[in-house]
């Protein structure tokens, strides 16, 4: 039995492996690297196809772009840091101290990550904006206003609210992880309090942290929509997208642009691991007693409640604000809508049923095809000895790193003067490119829930199949597909809910309003002022979407997690 696993892993080597490897890299080629490559090729020749740094000496040389650039990273960075105010405390206090509603709290402080940053940005504005909510209270009672929302500070505080999620969660799983023995022993020698925390607690769960914040770094420093949606234009990414759609697709400065937040993107991520290289995390016991949770003292329960619902308010003030404004038939310089109406769902359902429409279309097909190329990178690479099979798992993860707008610019340089097949229409005004930008982007969510249900498929089952006559294709349709299945439906949930609010490619990508998306719709409705309530019930109906998505992503993993296990010798 020793030798059978081997003989399996060989028998998936023949023409068929290099088949199915060939039909992935030919797509990973087509639709991810050449485009990247082509952008980056793109910002380094000049008019005569020669080496030049001239055009990032211009860039370089402008004021706005250099204002862009610092910009850019100094928000990305505030981000960061104020994320990091919000997930620590939450994140330490849940996981170290016993008190009620620890498990909602955690589950309440990932709901902004269902809500699009820009479309919470509108609905922020409304309630801590200048004449907002907060803010006429404030001057009424106290007679100040707090500028929170205006320019780079209300990009900083938007983006921190939506993104804080990553460093919470990847804390809170790095925390529930260290060894209690460890806590205890720095407990003996004298460590309390802040000392404890500094000295043991934060650094043994530094891993968790500083992926959380690398992610939070590259969805900030990437983001298009919602600068454009707060009127910011000297960032980055607005920027890029400016330069592209007024100037045209052959203006050098928009890639030179685009390359410098791909190189920023990666930076990010090479920075976090290259922190943790050389230094140890792990603990001496597998299996030993983690955090022991303590009691909160009178006044730090008092201290405790107080700043858990301060950070709950602020986050959930997105949601509150665009199911309100998705009601209201007036709301201004008012704290509450003056009146309420549905007419904003019915002009929604009337005139936007294409946009909803066109979401479910372009969602399902790119989820489909990233479970169809997650599964087949991970047969290939757990299930055959093909030759640098790993690099079809890192060219594919790649794409975490590339902002969708790079890829629209890639796919709108790469297409260009090229019909689709059997008709005279251009690819770059199809719906074709929006669909394979929604697929390569969430490609690696998909193939990450893949992975990891193949890997709790023990390969004597399809041995034992084997064994018994069953063909390789037999083998992997009747006995690995369906003991994967419950991970290749998370993967899909995943893949559908995090491309229905895709925004940045969808700019660049649409051509057409009969071609929108929901996410298109949404920034086309904000706007204008008459546009906002329609705007407010897509958001809400697309938030309604992407829960029920996370919802049914998380019963799949459950329901499949007790089965997979039970087959396992």
């Amino acid at each position: 039995m020793a030798g059978a696993p081997a003989a399996v892993r060989r028998a998936g080597a023949g023409w068929g492996a290099w088949t199915l490897a060939g039909a992935v890299l030919a797509f990973l080629l087509a639709f991810l690297l050449i485009p990247v490559a082509l952008v980056v090729f793109t910002a380094f020749v000049d008019e005569g196809g020669g080496f030049t740094l001239g055009h990032f000496a211009n860039f370089f040389g402008q004021s706005i772009f250099r204002e862009s650039f610092f910009n850019s990273l100094v928000v990305a960075l505030a981000s960061v840091f104020f994320a990091s105010l919000i997930a620590v405390p939450l994140a330490y206090l849940t996981v170290r101290f016993e008190f009620r509603g620890a498990l909602l709290i955690q589950t309440l402080g990932v709901l902004p990550l269902i809500m699009p940053p820009f479309v919470g940005a509108v609905a922020l504005q409304l309630i801590f904006g200048r004449n907002g909510s907060v803010n006429l209270l404030l001057d009424q009672y106290f007679g100040f206003k707090i500028p929170i929302m205006d320019g780079l500070v209300g990009v900083t505080f938007v983006e921190s609210i939506h993104y804080f999620p990553f460093i919470l969660l990847n804390l809170v799983a790095s925390m529930r992880n260290i060894d209690g023995a460890m806590e205890e022993s720095a407990m003996n020698l004298g460590a309390r309090g802040f000392r404890l925390f500094r000295r043991i607690i934060f650094p043994l769960a530094m891993p968790g942290f500083l992926a959380g914040a690398a992610l939070v770094f590259v969805k900030v420093f990437d983001d298009l929509g919602t600068p454009l949606v707060m009127g910011v234009t000297n960032m980055l990414a607005p920027q890029a997208y400016l330069r592209i759609t007024s100037v045209g697709i052959d203006d050098p400065l928009g890639y030179v642009t685009s390359v410098l937040m791909i190189g920023f993107s990666i930076l990010a991520l090479w920075m976090a691991a290259r922190v943790m290289k050389g230094k140890d995390y792990a603990t001496l016991q597998k299996g030993g007693g983690s955090l022991q949770r303590r009691r909160l003292g009178g006044w730090e329960s008092v201290l405790a409640y107080g700043w858990i619902a301060l950070v709950l308010c602020i986050v959930l003030a997105p949601h509150l604000g665009i199911l309100l404004m998705s009601f209201a038939k007036v709301w201004s310089f008012s704290v509450l809508p003056d009146a309420y109406t549905l007419e904003h769902y019915a002009s929604v359902f009337e005139n936007s049923r294409q946009m909803i429409g066109n979401t479910l279309l372009y969602c399902v097909l790119a989820a489909g095809l990233d479970v169809l190329i997650g599964t087949a990178i991970a047969y290939l690479i757990l299930r055959t000895t093909l030759p640098a099979r790993r690099w079809l798992d890192y060219l594919a993860s790649a794409a975490l790193a590339i902002p969708g707008l790079v890829l629209a610019i890639g796919y709108l340089r790469l297409f260009r003067g090229v019909n689709l097949p059997f008709t005279d229409s251009p690819v770059v005004t199809s719906s074709v490119l929006i669909m394979l930008a929604y697929a390569v982007r969430r490609l690696p969510y998909a193939l990450r829930s893949c992975m990891a249900a193949l890997q709790q498929v023990h390969i004597s089952l399809e041995e034992a199949a084997q064994s018994l006559g069953a063909t390789r294709w037999r083998t992997v349709r009747r006995v690995m597909v369906p003991l994967m299945v419950g991970g290749m439906l998370a993967g899909f949930v995943t893949s559908f809910i995090t491309a229905a609010v895709e925004l940045s490619a969808t700019l660049l990508l649409t051509s057409s309003e009969t071609q929108a998306p929901m996410s298109y719709g949404i920034y086309l409705y904000m706007q204008s002022a008459s546009g906002r309530g329609p705007g407010a019930a897509l958001g809400v109906l697309a938030v309604v979407v992407v829960g029920l998505g996370t919802w049914a992503s998380h019963r799949f993993a459950e329901r499949t997690r007790t089965p997979e296990r039970a087959t396992t010798p």
